[in-house]
């Protein structure tokens, strides 16, 4: 798995998309939209490196959001969050956050946040606030990714002993 970004700007919804996505360096694929499961023992690897795995017209399945507008100066912003369990023999999660009027960084929280609250609940834990996430998980396993569509963040979160 690995994480890209892209912003496109057009009067026409699908042609932005697609701009976004010649930026984030995948406008030569083809992709599938999947729900939101990270795979066991999967690995994140940089966006070069992935990139160079891809050919033109291949079928490629991803977890991405999206935003748009046609305001001027509307603030919008599209994230995913990943959150990886410390045993990589279980899945993670992903997902996917979009809104209008928050910053890029807000909206990485909230995907992470998200993410992380659907994976806690899969290792006995009830989802709780950020605040309490330190001293429930112990998260000096807490990993944050700067780039993805638009905005990539993860957390790895172990079960509580």
């Amino acid at each position: 798995v690995f994480f890209t970004k892209g912003v496109g700007v057009h009067k026409e919804k699908l042609a932005s998309f697609e701009m976004a996505l010649r930026v984030a360096g995948l406008a030569h694929c083809n992709l599938v939209l999947v729900s939101s499961i990270y795979p066991p023992g999967c690995k994140t690897i940089p966006k070069e490196e992935g990139l160079k795995l891809l050919q033109p017209g291949e079928i490629v399945f991803a977890v991405y959001d999206r935003e748009s507008n046609n305001e001027p100066n509307r603030l919008i912003a599209a994230s995913v969050g990943l959150a990886i369990p410390a045993d990589s023999s279980m899945h993670g999660y992903l997902s996917e956050h979009h809104s209008f009027g928050e910053t890029d960084e807000k909206a990485g929280e909230y995907a992470e946040d998200l993410a992380a609250s659907m994976l806690a609940t899969t290792v006995g834990i009830a989802p709780v606030t950020e605040v309490l996430w330190a001293r429930l998980l112990n998260l000096d396993h807490l990993d944050r990714c700067s780039s993805s569509l638009p905005h990539g963040r993860k957390k790895k979160v172990k079960r509580q002993k």
